[in-house]
């Protein structure tokens, strides 16, 4: 299999690449890092399929894992395609900039309505389900403004802030993030919203399967896409236990300015983004302390990076021995642990290293956490 067509603008898929690369994504124990471990180390998402039984039994796993069937990807993309969406890989022109250069970024999403309002410079907001009169005006607000700016509005459908920000950005261009599939939007009373916002130019992003109905673990993946889209992430109205405030840490993990609206203390809504003030958010007041802290970010996104579709060389490509793999697993515990940390206390290359993690992964023995760290899945 040729590799995927590179063009100025990144990468191309043809339609039996964007099925292999859907397949591997869909399979067990595969998510965006170990998907791109394996395109990078393979060249290709079907010689990763091909390979995935054997790094199992390598990573001590005794049955194989289940692999995605050509037959179910293909449904997959004709149901997307019947809906009016389609699948946009990792690189492609119509994948977000900024979500592209997010560490662990899904390498597949599904995307409905328009590439163009969904791939410009966006701000994110959100905030508490339960809004104020006032925290829901000054969303809107915050929206207006920094959509007339030339922003896109990202948020996550959500009553409440997020959609008030979709609402007032209508005009000028929002993209919601979803939980579920494009096809299972949450929460039903946001319907006819969804409606106008594929009506008036906007778009819709889920990296979950069609027909998944969203669950409760399912949110915080959604608030990362969020927080993923965005230069900035501004929160309006949230208690100390709300959402919004994972959506804030992932924007702060991610390199992402973190903006607060302050609010009354007697308000419980407001105790979470004041206590993000204090804790280094910046305050905002208006759009303009959005504007302003985000002006410096408004340079020429980066260039795909093309390594994640080069395979490595056959030196390295060669399988770890076992005493490698056993000194590697020992050096791992339950807490998590920077691969680089592994390198130099095993003094074994960093492509063995990979290797091992990646064997474990596919074997389900392996926990991958936030910057690059790594665990054991407890027994």
């Amino acid at each position: 299999m040729p590799h995927e067509e590179t063009t100025r603008q990144g990468i191309k898929l043809s339609a039996r690449q964007r099925v292999a690369w859907l397949r591997l994504i869909r399979s067990d124990n595969i998510g965006p890092v170990t998907f791109r471990e394996l395109i990078n180390h393979f060249g290709s998402a079907e010689k990763a399929l091909s390979a995935l039984p054997e790094l199992s039994r390598r990573g001590g796993s005794l049955r194989s894992p289940r692999i995605a069937t050509q037959a179910e990807a293909e449904a997959e993309i004709e149901v997307a395609d019947t809906f009016g969406a389609r699948f946009v890989g990792i690189g492609e022109p119509d994948y977000p900039p900024a979500l592209r250069q997010l560490d662990g970024a899904p390498p597949l999403i599904a995307m409905k309505g328009s590439a163009c309002t969904a791939t410009r410079p966006c701000v994110g907001i959100v905030g508490s389900r339960n809004a104020s009169i006032n925290g829901a005006k000054f969303a809107a607000m915050l929206a207006r403004d920094c959509g007339r700016a030339g922003y896109t509005i990202a948020s996550g459908l959500a009553r409440g802030i997020d959609a008030a920000a979709h609402r007032a950005s209508l005009a000028t261009g929002t993209v919601a993030m979803l939980a579920g599939g494009l096809d299972r939007p949450y929460p039903q009373e946001n319907f006819e919203l969804l409606q106008d916002i594929y009506e008036q130019g906007g778009a819709t992003i889920s990296e979950m399967p069609f027909g998944w109905e969203p669950r409760a673990r399912d949110f915080p993946r959604r608030n990362r896409l969020i927080s993923g889209v965005s230069l900035g992430v501004v929160i309006v109205e949230a208690a100390e236990r709300s959402g919004s405030l994972i959506t804030a840490r992932l924007a702060g993990e991610a390199g992402r300015l973190v903006f607060a609206v302050p609010g009354s203390p007697l308000d419980a809504r407001c105790e979470g983004t004041n206590r993000l003030i204090k804790e280094g958010a910046m305050l905002t007041t208006g759009a303009a302390d959005i504007l302003d802290a985000l002006r410096p970010l408004m340079e020429p996104q980066l260039p795909y990076d093309r390594k994640v579709e080069e395979p490595r060389s056959d030196e390295e490509m060669s399988p770890p021995g076992d005493d490698e793999r056993s000194i590697i697993a020992a050096a791992l515990g339950h807490s998590p642990v920077e691969t680089d940390d592994i390198i130099r206390h095993t003094g074994f290359s960093a492509a063995t290293v990979h290797m091992v993690l990646l064997e474990l992964d596919i074997a389900g023995r392996l926990n991958r956490h936030a910057g690059g760290r790594v665990s054991l899945l407890a027994d």
